[in-house]
């Protein structure tokens, strides 16, 4: 796909010829899993996959919007007085949630929008394409209108869209990666202030290797909710005698003295990745500061191990990925990311050993289960913007 082949799809559709470009990434966590809700830090990071936008402003109350990857839907329209969530009106749901809720904010909207998007982010892969539709979109709503609005401020936009319009429970990290990201680095986040910091991803010799299970995540959500409800038992077992606000406020040795206060094992188990994994989160940051990256690599590792065997959200597709790639001479490290059962794992793998391995696993997970894994490989880039014609390729 090329950028003119966009502009072209907007002519034929808006019948017009006078738009602006957006573009914003998806995001991908290198470490920190299933510890956002939980207190702790999380180490996301934008990849140079992601939604572009091509969007007008038109004279009266009309928005209308049209998707490339959901060409069958057709163009959704609908007025700026009625920015209700509509269930007919499918994906986008998510622009028309991030325009409801800068109009309730007060932010100055008078006019109507003609906007095509277009994603290549794998549909279901676990890398964010709904947040990264959302930040193009406030990105957009923000440049086209001039709208004074600090970037963190659109990021909880979105990710109120998420919990209050679509109706998802989830944390603040897809969006916060997504509209803060930055080219070469990844961002150690703490969820709870919002607090961030942003670390050198200087990969070297090696590159981000994302391996699609070709699985869609179906019990992500209800296995997500059920292992939210776990931590939050556990904590409450834990308040009874110490003073923690959260699972992330407590340091490994904290838990090792105290984990006898949790009665039930699956739920000490939940606990323990929540208190184990904000560690490793920040054992990261200080290895890729020193440009350590056999140490990072070892901590990824460490983190499916225990995704796996503590929080049990892996399943038989990411595990046989995450091990067929543990098995390959030159790469560093691999572990599942996103919320689980299906979506995608990384791996840090080395350039010049990249088709022998990405081969080699591709054989093993397609004998294992019986279909092809996909296997992109990304850089990191900057967050959601305006589109200066640059890379990454469309």
């Amino acid at each position: 796909m090329q950028l003119s082949q966009l502009s072209d799809k907007f002519r034929a559709v808006f019948n017009e010829s006078d738009y602006r470009t957006f573009f914003a990434p998806g995001r991908i966590n290198l470490i920190g899993e299933h510890t956002d809700y939980n207190g702790g830090h999380v180490f996301p990071a934008s990849i140079t996959k992601g939604t572009f936008a091509l969007a007008r402003k038109r004279d009266d109350q009309k928005i209308r919007m049209y998707s490339m990857n959901f060409e069958q839907v057709g163009v959704i329209e609908f007025e700026l007085n009625n920015l209700e969530y509509d269930k007919q009106h499918d994906w986008a749901n998510y622009p028309k949630g991030m325009l409801r809720y800068l109009c309730e904010k007060g932010y100055d909207i008078q006019t109507g929008v003609d906007v095509l998007y277009y994603g290549n982010i794998p549909n279901g892969a676990g890398l964010s394409s709904s947040a990264s539709i959302e930040l193009v979109s406030g990105v957009l709503f923000k440049k086209l209108f001039n709208l004074t609005i600090d970037r963190v401020e659109l990021v909880k936009i979105g990710q109120l869209v998420e919990n209050k319009f679509i109706g998802v429970n989830s944390g603040i990290m897809d969006q916060f990666a997504i509209g803060m990201g930055k080219e070469n680095s990844g961002i150690l986040l703490n969820c709870d202030t919002l607090a961030y910091e942003y670390a050198p991803l200087d990969l070297d010799e090696h590159f981000i290797l994302i391996m699609n299970t070709n699985k869609r995540r179906e019990l992500a959500d209800s296995k997500y909710n059920e292992r939210r409800s776990e931590c939050e038992q556990a904590l409450k077992q834990l308040q009874q005698k110490l003073d923690i606000k959260a699972l992330g406020n407590m340091s490994t040795t904290q838990f090792e003295q105290h984990k006898h206060l949790i009665t039930n094992e699956i739920l000490q188990k939940r606990a323990k990745h929540a208190v184990y994994e904000n560690e490793r989160t920040l054992q990261a940051l200080v290895a890729l500061k020193s440009g350590n990256l056999a140490e990072f690599g070892r901590l990824l590792n460490a983190s499916h191990t225990s995704l796996r065997n503590d929080y049990e959200v892996t399943g038989i597709e990411l595990d046989t990925l995450v091990e067929a790639a543990w098995a390959q001479e030159g790469v560093l490290g691999a572990r599942m990311t996103g919320a689980g059962f299906g979506g995608c794992a990384i791996a840090f793998v080395e350039k010049n050993k990249a088709p022998k391995i990405i081969k080699a696993i591709e054989e093993i997970y397609e004998k294992t289960m019986g279909y092809k894994a996909s296997f992109y490989e990304v850089s990191i880039g900057d967050g959601a913007k305006e589109w200066d014609g640059g890379p990454p390729t469309v």
